[in-house]
């Protein structure tokens, strides 16, 4: 594991963004994994301030509530790991607040990713990259971070050459009121309410027995921003800038989890077989494939769970050297506020 030798063996945490769907996850994170804080901030907005908030505790920091606190640049003096899930604006005017505290700001927002002074980290995947920060490092894109942990071990097998993903994206990644549209327009529509009097607010049409192939803005060449990001992003984390990913994004009406299709070409032959045994073996996966007992993973068993799940595996064949599967995970968990809360583990001393 990397070290941060200047940060101290029990840090102070800062919860930014705390009131949000990612900032509660990142409480439970913190206390699933037992962090070792020694104090636990949890910040907002002034309208959330003075709100409390249930912990369960972590390190020195017993269980009780949490009482909000504007986030102000005043509100990070004394923090040593500041884990932002708020916005890119936020994240964009408090970097250097964070920065200037002596604090290192894990950012979940898309601010940064792409900034090449700005580590962009998955621990199963290049934790060496965090060693890099300069104050901030960059969580990457939900649907990135699921899907880079299962390639990292079939790249070790062979260099993959082209990426074809697609994602059939949970509701909870447009965050907690998309949740609730979700849950409003199903019973709407199921007691018969007519389609021009559902509310549409946190889509851009009907989430409810429907899937939006549109997630965040289109681009000027047809594509959205959010399969730009994983694009991009894939070739960030895997330190190849030559490797092809298509993407297309389609928002589906499941409350958590992401699933995604991946078609995978290699340089040379790799056989499922080979493919199966380097998944199995890896970091943060679980290989969940046995098609006749119909066992393969499932976004509605898998919702809070931490780790990236594989099944289907099997050979493409319609490229040279190609390999499919299905993946599974939880992106508010791994895609969000535990693959922030493992880069804080990295920075630990």
């Amino acid at each position: 594991m990397l070290k941060d030798t200047h940060m101290p063996a029990r840090p102070v945490v800062a919860v930014a963004g705390a009131t949000g769907a990612v900032g509660a996850e990142f409480l439970k994170v913190l206390h699933d994994v037992d962090f070792p804080a020694s104090e636990v901030r949890a910040l907002a907005s002034a309208r959330s301030a003075g709100k409390q908030l249930l912990f369960d505790g972590c390190g020195d920091v017993p269980a009780g509530p949490l009482t909000v606190a504007e986030m102000t640049p005043e509100a990070f003096e004394g923090v040593d790991i500041a884990l932002f899930s708020a916005g890119a604006g936020v994240s964009l005017q408090m970097r250097q607040a964070v920065v200037d505290a002596g604090a290192v700001m894990i950012d979940n927002s898309s601010a940064f990713r792409m900034d090449p002074d700005v580590p962009l980290v998955v621990p199963e995947v290049n934790p060496e990259d965090a060693a890099t920060h300069q104050g901030v490092i960059a969580n990457p894109n939900c649907s990135t971070i699921q899907m880079v942990v299962a390639l990292k071990p079939l790249y070790d097998l062979s260099r993959i050459k082209r990426v074809v993903v697609a994602t059939y994206q949970a509701a909870s990644g447009a965050g907690a009121p998309a949740m609730a549209e979700l849950y409003d327009q199903t019973r709407a529509f199921l007691e018969g309410t007519p389609e021009d009097q559902l509310e549409i607010s946190a889509f851009q049409h009907r989430i409810a027995f429907n899937c939006i192939p549109h997630i965040d803005v289109f681009l000027d060449d047809g594509s959205t921003k959010e399969e730009w990001k994983m694009v991009e992003e894939t070739k960030k984390i895997m330190h190849d800038d030559q490797l092809a990913v298509a993407a297309t994004c389609v928002r589906v009406p499941v409350l958590r989890c992401h699933g995604e299709v991946i078609n995978v070409e290699f340089e040379d032959e790799v056989s499922v077989d080979a493919a199966r045994k380097a998944l199995e073996a890896a970091p943060g996966i679980q290989v969940m494939d046995d098609p006749a007992e119909a066992c393969y993973p499932m976004p509605g068993i898998l919702a809070g769970t931490d780790l990236s799940y594989v099944g289907r595996l099997r050979k493409d064949p319609t490229v040279p050297h190609g390999i499919a599967f299905w993946n599974v995970a939880d992106q508010i968990r791994k895609g969000a506020a535990l693959n922030a809360v493992q880069i804080a583990q990295l920075l630990l001393p």
